[in-house]
């Protein structure tokens, strides 16, 4: 029945856990507090996490991102982003005597520690990873070159011929799909069965949440919107992921100012979720840009609870 205002009904089911995870949190909480602490400008190597609104936001508090070590001067603090680096950089920050501070998600810090440990056992090492992401080429440049090869996707997997098909190891992006980083491991496994994996998932629990709750949805959604940058792989996995479940469409949006509003009128029942590196605020804006338009319901559907958190770095702790 049409509301008697003949505004359309439309329902959102909201995806929970969603948004920052606890290594997003942990990074910007680095740049909000070198800044309170060593005031402007501080310098950060690479976007602090793949998202326009939250880089926008630091850059008004006096935070200048740049891509290179080479663009930051010596005096001043400098920040290394969420994604981890390679070993080079903080070798070529304290050549210089800069004060430097990481950034780098723990999670990602975890894969970093495996990779080293793996080489350390003179195991030849198969990433799972996206080409030219920060975070592979963090990992990467943790060893010397030669010591790990990229595999992308299942041909990777499958067309991979190593020097010693029994002594290798396995290591991931902590941002990838789930479904499809299983599909790659089973073929190396077939392959490769004394492969070492890693101890516990490199996949980080938040990617793992936030794609659960979007399969729990999907399937029910005539649209599914998640809310995320671009440069954001974690949030792109999850457009990917809302596809395969069944959504009859989905998108990646930026915000409200990203909404198709063709094909949300088309569209009964919306999903929406965001990627790790999405600020709530957005998902509050895209939900009253809907209800200026439109009669909405707003159901959350949630899958899991979270209360992971990680310490500040010693100096910035209140």
């Amino acid at each position: 029945m049409q509301p008697a205002n003949d505004r359309l009904a439309k329902t959102v089911l909201l995806a929970a856990p969603r948004g920052f995870c606890a290594g997003v949190d942990r990074a910007i909480q680095i740049v909000e507090r070198t800044i309170e602490k060593y005031g402007s400008p501080v310098y950060v190597r690479h976007e602090i996490v793949h998202n326009t609104h939250v880089v926008s936001r630091l850059e008004d508090m006096g935070a200048i991102f740049v891509e290179e070590l080479d663009d930051c001067p010596d005096d001043r603090p400098v920040v290394f982003s969420a994604h981890g680096v390679p070993k080079s950089v903080p070798a070529a920050a304290q050549a210089r005597d800069m004060h430097f501070l990481d950034a780098t998600c723990p999670l990602v810090s975890k894969v970093h520690v495996e990779a080293e440990r793996h080489n350390k056992d003179g195991r030849h090492i198969l990433l799972i990873g996206h080409a030219g992401h920060p975070e592979v080429i963090g990992t990467t440049g943790q060893l010397p070159d030669g010591s790990m090869t990229l595999i992308e996707d299942e041909t990777d997997a499958a067309s991979y011929t190593p020097d010693d098909p029994d002594n290798l190891a396995l290591v991931t992006q902590t941002t990838l799909s789930v479904d499809d980083t299983q599909s790659i491991i089973k073929i190396l496994l077939q392959r490769f069965p004394t492969i070492a994996l890693p101890y516990k998932e490199d996949i980080c629990y938040a990617t793992t949440n936030r794609q659960a709750a979007v399969k729990e949805i999907a399937k029910q959604c005539d649209l599914f919107m998640v809310i995320g940058s671009q440069t954001s792989s974690n949030s792109k996995r999850l457009v990917e992921v809302a596809n395969k479940a069944g959504a009859g469409a989905a998108m990646l949006v930026s915000g409200a100012e990203g909404l198709d509003w063709p094909l949300i009128e088309r569209c009964e029942i919306i999903g929406l979720s965001a990627g790790a590196s999405a600020p709530e605020y957005l998902t509050d804006g895209v939900i009253a840009a809907l209800k200026s338009r439109y009669d909405v319901a707003v159901n959350e559907v949630r899958v899991t609870d979270e209360n992971v958190t990680f310490r500040l770095p010693r100096e910035l702790r209140a």
